[in-house]
């Protein structure tokens, strides 16, 4: 827990409706949080968990196969899902389970550049692997692809007064850490806002750099195909970006929010949203975890 404090955890997983013998996928793996509890559940069955964070590997220790049921890692993306489940033998799985954006451990590691409130290396990488980063997009991008990545991953207003801000400040010196970033964006941010502006600033960028939109959208669109009948989807999403393709994937099945029809004009609707469709954490998991606050749940079932 000390890695990663799991967001609505006892919603999540009741969510998945986990039944013996069942296949379950947890693609954001992390600290093991949410994947330790579906564990806990099984009394037979396979849990087969992703993450592309080479640090969260070192949480799979405590996950031992037996008789009744066994556990796969796998080191990768979950834009990746359909085809290490074909690598695995496994064609249709019980449920999902996403927890979106960036765990505790992420926004603690100084050097990681995730976080807002410490100075850090602008590089913000998931991987860690990956050619792309922080520091490459903030000083090598055009403006116009700036204000491109600041309007639609950060919804920034402003887009263009930062973006320029941004281009004024490298020609002087190149810009490589995260303080230094920061105290570029409050010339631009509005009063009272520095806070929520500057997590909009380092959300486009965190966005940009792992090409997380795209992958999102692969994951959501191969869940449809391997999800069994009945099966779940849980997404714990945590900006309006992730919150609209996850809403619109199981309200019509597409992620452009348009009803899908056959030939004949009948609706296609891969997925049965659950009664309530939107959950939020209560204030006292909030009051317990603070990142807590801008958490969404949604759950489908497949039809």
């Amino acid at each position: 827990m000390s890695y990663h404090v799991p967001v609505l955890l006892k919603q999540s997983v009741e969510g998945l409706n986990i039944q013996a013998g069942g296949i379950y996928v947890d693609v954001t793996f992390g600290g093991g949080g949410h994947a330790r509890s579906i564990f806990e559940r099984m009394e037979q069955g396979t849990l087969i968990a992703f993450d592309q964070d080479p640090d969260a590997s070192r949480n799979t220790t405590s996950f031992e196969s037996d008789a009744q049921r066994s556990f796969i890692f796998v080191p990768s993306n979950f834009r990746h899902l359909k085809r290490y489940l074909k690598f695995h033998k496994i064609d249709k799985v019980d449920g999902i389970l996403a927890d979106l954006g960036v765990s505790s451990h992420q926004f603690d590691q100084q050097s990681r550049g995730f976080s807002t409130r410490v100075d850090g290396e602008l590089d913000m990488r998931m991987d860690q692997v990956s050619a792309i980063t922080a520091a490459k997009v903030v000083n090598e991008y055009t403006e116009d692809d700036l204000i491109q990545l600041l309007s639609r991953y950060g919804e920034i207003r402003n887009a263009k007064r930062l973006a320029a801000e941004i281009i004024s400040a490298r020609a002087i010196a190149p810009i490589y850490r995260t303080a230094a970033l920061r105290s570029i964006a409050m010339k631009s941010a509005p009063n009272g806002k520095h806070a929520k502006y500057s997590a909009q600033l380092f959300q486009a960028i965190r966005i940009e750099v792992n090409d997380e939109i795209s992958a999102l959208k692969e994951f959501l669109i191969q869940s449809k195909d391997v999800l069994k009948v009945g099966g779940r989807l849980v997404i714990i999403s945590y900006h309006s970006l992730e919150d609209r393709l996850a809403k619109f994937l199981i309200n019509t099945g597409s992620l452009d929010g348009l009803v899908e029809k056959d030939f004949f004009g009948n609706v296609i609707r891969p997925f049965e949203p659950i009664k309530g469709r939107l959950i939020t954490p209560a204030e006292h998991e909030i009051a317990l975890n603070n990142r807590a606050r801008s958490a969404k749940l949604r759950i489908g079932i497949k039809n």
